[in-house]
């Protein structure tokens, strides 16, 4: 009679084990792994090469009708656009460990991990390396993942980033990806020893960055940003940079914007706004605050405009535009957000500015009223991460590749010319 009604008690159970159905999700995720480098082995590293194809594109920088896109981690893509519609491939200038771009005149300047090198680009097919700037650079971030620079044993701890994907078997009614899959990261052990404009009235030319980067020039200096300090780099002789003045900014800096003598940062908390009248050593004005997100910026006039996106990285789950007055720089009000899908990189040629949605793609606003910017155009199918608006075109870098638009119709932006790029290998 007890075995009877154990056999009761558990039949419930046995029969909800037995009904549950088993479901074939896949994933897609990126796998860190550590890697260690030697100073020497990164320094020996530079190099021109022939061109290559675009796979992982990061900043894009340009001047002089030509193109500097970097390929993270392992250098620049050279392209000659000197004809938009048909943009040619010159060289590919091999950096380990770079993630940032500036050129003035003929001397363009690149991290590599942990050193600042100078570049002769006078010819784009032969570029030379003609100066280096050694242990800057104390650590760094790609794609989520870290890197540190141990200065005594002049040894680089990275993480290397790479494709998976994976079937596993689920229960159909519990955790089913409706998308059909996910972008995810897996982290292995770690290493076990990884610490943790000329105002001077002078003939110089600069070229034009997009608004995610970390680097900018003005006046006889060179500024980088980093997750937590402003490094300066005395460049009144360009061909021989030398280290300045280090700010220290606080946690969660990532992006630098000059506009006049003003340096607009965004970082992961707010927009810090220095005044650079004594472009030797900026000073903090303000501080416009937002939650923890994302958080490029560009400026026009007496407004910012700002874009916060939710990210794995950055944490936080606003998406949205910000425009902010800096009428009074030390006090700066917002005036209005707007809804956004996923905002990164942003471009502003009044009257229009340019967002880029990510993977919900490019889209064009009017902002002559801007507590009533008006959407002119959404370009969808495409995956944006940052814009360089020029007088008369635009250009765009994303996962998907590089795309150049007419914006003489900007309620109609007319491609000009696309270079797609070699996806990662999942495995």
């Amino acid at each position: 009679m007890k075995v009877n009604r154990l056999l009761f008690f558990l039949l419930p159970f046995l029969y909800l084990t037995a009904c549950t159905d088993n479901c074939k999700e896949t994933r897609k995720y990126r796998r860190y792994s550590p890697v260690t480098f030697t100073a020497n082995q990164l320094r020996q590293g530079v190099q021109i090469e022939p061109a290559q194809p675009l796979v992982n594109p990061g900043k894009i920088y340009t001047k002089d009708q030509y193109l500097f896109i970097n390929e993270l981690k392992q250098g620049i893509h050279i392209i000659d656009n000197r004809n938009p519609s048909a943009p040619t491939p010159v060289a590919f200038l091999r950096i380990p460990g770079n993630g940032d771009i500036a050129v003035r005149d003929n001397i363009l300047y690149a991290d590599s991990y942990m050193d600042l090198v100078a570049f002769d680009i006078s010819n784009p097919a032969s570029v030379q390396a003609i100066n280096r700037v050694q242990d800057v650079f104390p650590n760094g971030s790609f794609e989520g993942g870290w890197w540190s620079y141990d200065a005594a044993n002049k040894m680089v701890y990275d993480q290397k980033v790479s494709y998976v994907s994976e079937t596993i078997d689920t229960n159909c009614d519990e955790g089913v990806n409706p998308t059909g899959g996910w972008i995810g990261w897996a982290f292995t052990s770690m290493a076990q020893n990884s610490a943790t404009s000329d105002k001077s009235g002078g003939s110089t030319t600069n070229g034009v960055a997009g608004s995610m980067a970390r680097f900018a020039l003005y006046d006889n200096y060179l500024y980088t940003v980093n997750q937590s300090t402003m490094q300066l780099f005395d460049i009144k002789n360009p061909s021989e940079p030398k280290i300045g003045n280090k700010i220290q900014m606080g946690w969660g800096i990532e992006t630098i914007f000059p506009y006049k003598d003003k340096l607009f940062i965004g970082s992961t908390t707010g927009m810090f706004i220095y005044d650079n009248v004594n472009p030797e050593k900026p000073v903090q004005l303000s501080v416009f605050q937002h939650a923890r997100v994302c958080d490029p910026v560009v400026v026009n006039d007496n407004i910012a405009y700002v874009t916060l996106r939710s990210g794995n990285q950055c944490g936080g789950f606003t998406n949205q535009l910000d425009v902010v007055d800096i009428t009074n720089l030390a006090n700066p009000k917002l005036l209005k957000s707007y809804p956004m899908r996923n905002p990164h990189g942003l471009g502003v040629a009044y009257p229009n500015l340019f967002i880029c949605e990510g993977a919900y793609g490019l889209k064009s606003f009017d902002i002559r009223d801007v507590m009533n910017i008006n959407q002119l155009q959404h370009i969808e199918g495409l995956d944006s991460f940052d814009v360089i608006p020029l007088e008369k075109s635009l250009l765009m870098i994303g996962k998907d590749g590089f795309y150049q638009f007419d914006t003489s119709n900007p309620r109609q932006l007319r491609q000009l010319s696309r270079i797609p790029v070699t996806p990662p290998t999942y495995y």
